[in-house]
């Protein structure tokens, strides 16, 4: 392996016989960085338009409370390697194409110009593209401890997701030992990134499933326009802001004293829940506006709650219908519950009866899924009118570590290394 650039990277040769791994098209960065965004603060637009880079390096990962951007390619793997060595050197190798990438640079010693015998090291499809604020994350799955022997290390808040009613998950788009979520303002740009990854685990890890996401259904930016989901209802009004450290150090990072001596790895990081949500978009089409607005317990235009004028307006809990997806889901109806969610649309095309398949595909980040994620999906799948309408049909669950803080750090460095 060489170090080039701020990491190390595998060489050319050591590519040759990748033969893909299963992904779609490709697409990201490469063209010089531009001004860095910090993440979790507010998106400068100048930067947001000139295709600005995100800073890799953090207290905590970029990709979470960094200011939501309109595409997504997210992946999870499984791993099949059972040398640890080999797989931290991957990380590591990860890490060094991830830091490159976010900056807008190619992988490695780059697409072209190399040894013409050889794969090169990157697949030069986003060659003159911007970083469009590219954010790779990285978390691990429960089956993940079952590797390496790391049964110790898994922390406790990292439970395996109960059957909630109405799921309906199909196995090939449910768990995997590791995920990477990558959202970009580009879309070639996020594809491109994962699809490099994959290359370079060729052999010690292999895509379990993937998703491509468009529009944003929640935003972390304050004052901006609250997005819409494929329902035409504003969705995420009152989403963690990336700015609001209060909220955050509470309901999203993982503090100092959770866990024990032997998850102390996970101070910094968070827990990701991946849904993928159907919506029976037919149906909900040929519903009466009165019965919409009832559903979510907003009106269509403004998004007020009942009641009220505007969006952002308190709203008025008993005034909605019991079941009203905003009454049961509010933190004053859940003791508090509050978790930040970064979800985006996606179309998939359509299923045999002509059906379009599409829906949201749910991103949640959280303290303790315990404390937020499951015992709030409980209270809405039990009750929710949503329920008519929706059907969650693939489900995850990852541990989330805390930043790389430097160029010498790399991915699951506290998790991995006895030192750390």
């Amino acid at each position: 392996m060489t170090e080039t650039q701020g990491g190390s990277s595998p060489s050319r040769r050591a590519l040759i016989g990748w033969g893909g791994a299963g992904l779609a098209l490709g697409a990201a960065t490469a063209g010089g960085a531009v001004a860095a965004v910090t993440a979790g603060n507010d998106v400068d637009p100048a930067a947001a338009e000139t295709g600005a880079a995100v800073d890799f390096h953090g207290a905590h990962q970029a990709g979470i409370a960094t200011p939501v951007q309109d595409r997504l390619h997210f992946a999870a793997f499984d791993v099949k390697t059972d040398d640890r060595a080999e797989f931290v050197r991957l990380l590591k190798d990860w890490t060094a194409a991830a830091r490159r990438m976010t900056a807008g640079r190619t992988v490695g010693e780059g697409a072209y110009g190399g040894l013409a015998e050889a794969p090169p090291d990157d697949t030069g499809e986003a060659l003159g593209l911007k970083p469009s604020r590219l954010t790779l994350t990285i978390g691990f799955g429960p089956s993940f401890f079952e590797k390496f022997g790391l049964r110790d290390k898994r922390p406790e808040a990292l439970v395996d997701l109960p059957a909630f009613p109405g799921d309906n998950l199909d196995k090939s788009r449910t768990g995997g030992d590791l995920c990477v979520q990558a959202c970009a303002d580009d879309p070639q740009v996020a594809v491109h990134a994962i699809r490099n990854l994959a290359r370079i685990g060729f052999g010690k890890v292999a895509i379990r499933w993937s998703q491509l996401g468009f529009g944003k259904t929640s935003s972390t930016t304050p004052d901006a326009q609250t997005p819409r989901n494929l329902m035409g209802f504003k969705d995420g009004t009152r989403n963690i802001a990336g700015t609001e450290t209060d909220r955050l150090k509470k309901s999203v990072w993982v503090g100092d004293g959770d866990g024990d001596r032997n998850t102390a790895w996970m101070s910094g990081g968070s827990y990701l829940v991946a849904r993928r949500i159907r919506m029976n978009i037919e149906t909900w089409d040929r519903t009466s506006l009165r019965e919409q607005e009832d559903v979510f317990g907003r009106d269509k235009r403004e998004g007020a709650p009942v009641g009220k004028a505007k969006e952002h307006d308190a709203p008025f809990l008993k005034a909605m219908k019991p079941d009203a997806h905003v009454r049961l889901a509010h933190p004053a109806s859940n003791n508090g519950i509050t978790i930040l969610r970064r979800g985006y649309s996606f179309t998939d095309g359509t299923d045999r009866l002509g059906r379009l398949d599409a829906g949201l595909f749910f991103l949640a980040y959280q303290r303790d899924p315990r404390k937020g994620f499951i015992p709030l999906q409980r209270k809405l799948s039990a009750s929710d009118a949503l329920n008519e309408y929706i059907q969650h049909v693939g489900s995850a669950v990852f541990a989330v570590p805390p930043g790389v803080r430097d160029k010498d750090d790399w991915w699951g460095r506290t998790l991995l290394t006895k030192e750390a």
